[in-house]
């Protein structure tokens, strides 16, 4: 009898966006009249076209293999060297990584949710809450929490609350709390709440991981919204994070390559894990392992497009794209702002996290807007128990929709 990963089992109903596309379609088959004023800032997906050094990179790629003596078949499943160096040259010129430390891929979430193939049972899993649902439910599928209580929290992670008190940062653990973190996900910029983290919390996480022999896992697929420079875009940025921690970036929001896929994760070989006899392991040769054994490698003219994104070109183009989806998030922030809602979020990402109005839940904000408004946003209860109350609106459209959602806005909830 062939039997199933009953962890599968745990996981609740739907996976949030998904539940957001059926409740969304269920509403546009009630209503055809309005599905035409249905304007979606949910999912975080871009809407303006690949920077034009990017497509004319992709199509002297795809022309290059319709001649045999340039024609690529598989390549390297770490990644073409020419975009590993790209990406070494000019996002970590300064910070000590090499490009055999640079692994391409299809995407974070892949990424974020592949790394625990490397790692064994039994760590602690520390998790902010609200979080990106990835990071939770890749967990709950590895076999490395327990069911999920009424609220969706699942027994055996470590959640770490951010709220409004603390600026949507989680706070390191105390010294005295019942459990230290093995495994430990950051996501700066956040995703769902706009939160950047200053360069004094990122060192006390950063010692934390040290102390306690833990691994921090950053995500910074956002890190080219960031507009205060006093920020850090890299985990690499504080001295000793070579040591206890793997970053994840992505081509996706900065390049508009949602549609395209093109990712990376960079592993310090300096980056180690403790085998069962306690051994010190590089993590590096192990995802170098996995990389190689389940993933035959990003295309090659995808791989040739993302790296047009660090041509002069491609760098103008990509700004030009920051700077339209910064001027949506600044909108929506204002908007939210001049309505006396409390607002987090949309100064250094694309994601403007808002206090729900009048009590209402974030499932019961969802309907409202979605009703009446015909707007979609996120609910902050698909974050986690501590999203309660709050919504997410998404940057990720053209400016006309923006202005109309504004406008929405203020006849909502004047």
């Amino acid at each position: 009898m062939a039997t199933i990963n009953s962890n599968f089992l745990k996981l609740k109903a739907g996976y949030l966006f998904p539940e957001i596309a059926r409740r969304v379609k269920a509403y546009t088959e009630a209503n055809p009249d309005k599905a035409g004023r249905i304007i979606r800032c949910g999912i975080g997906d871009v809407t303006e076209p690949l920077p034009s050094a990017v497509r004319e990179a992709m199509h002297a790629a795809i022309d290059e293999q319709g001649d045999r003596a340039t024609f690529k078949g598989y390549g390297p499943e770490q990644g073409y060297e020419f975009l590993r160096q790209a990406i070494v040259d000019n996002q970590y010129a300064s910070l000590g990584i090499s490009a055999d430390e640079v692994f391409i891929s299809d995407g974070s979430k892949c990424d974020t949710g592949n790394i625990l193939d490397i790692f064994g049972k039994g760590n602690v899993i520390a998790i902010t809450d609200p979080v990106y649902p990835v990071y939770v439910d890749t967990n709950v599928m590895a076999g490395n929490t327990g069911d999920a209580d009424e609220k969706g929290a699942y027994a055996g992670l470590l959640y770490l609350e951010c709220n409004a008190a603390n600026g949507f940062v989680a706070e390191v653990p105390s010294e005295k709390a019942d459990k230290k973190a093995d495994l430990i996900y950051l996501c700066f910029p956040n995703n769902p709440t706009g939160a950047v983290a200053t360069r004094a919390q990122l060192e006390a996480w950063v010692a934390y991981a040290k102390a306690n022999d833990a691994i921090i896992l950053f995500d910074a697929a956002y890190e080219a919204f960031i507009q205060d420079p006093e920020i850090p875009r890299s985990i690499f940025e504080i001295e000793g994070a070579r040591d206890c921690a793997m970053e994840f970036r992505s081509f996706s929001k900065n390049g508009g390559f949602t549609g395209i896929r093109c990712a990376y994760v960079v592993i310090p070989k300096t980056l180690t894990g403790a085998s069962d006899t306690g051994e010190r392991i590089p993590l590096h040769q192990l995802w170098s392992r996995r990389h190689s054994t389940k993933f035959n490698g990003a295309s090659y003219p995808v791989q040739k497009g993302a790296a047009a994104v660090f041509s002069e070109e491609g760098k103008q183009q990509v700004a030009e794209l920051i700077e339209h989806y910064m001027g949506n998030a600044k909108l929506l922030r204002e908007a939210c702002l001049s309505l006396g809602l409390e607002v987090f979020g949309g100064i250094n990402a694309p994601y403007v996290w808002v206090g729900c109005p009048d009590g209402l839940t974030s499932w019961e904000m969802f309907d409202k807007m979605l009703g009446e408004a015909q707007v979609v946003i996120t609910p902050g209860s698909g974050f986690g128990s501590a999203g309660e109350g709050y919504f997410r609106i998404s940057a990720f459209n053209s400016r006309a929709n923006v202005l109309e959602v504004c406008e929405r806005l203020k006849t909502l909830i004047a």
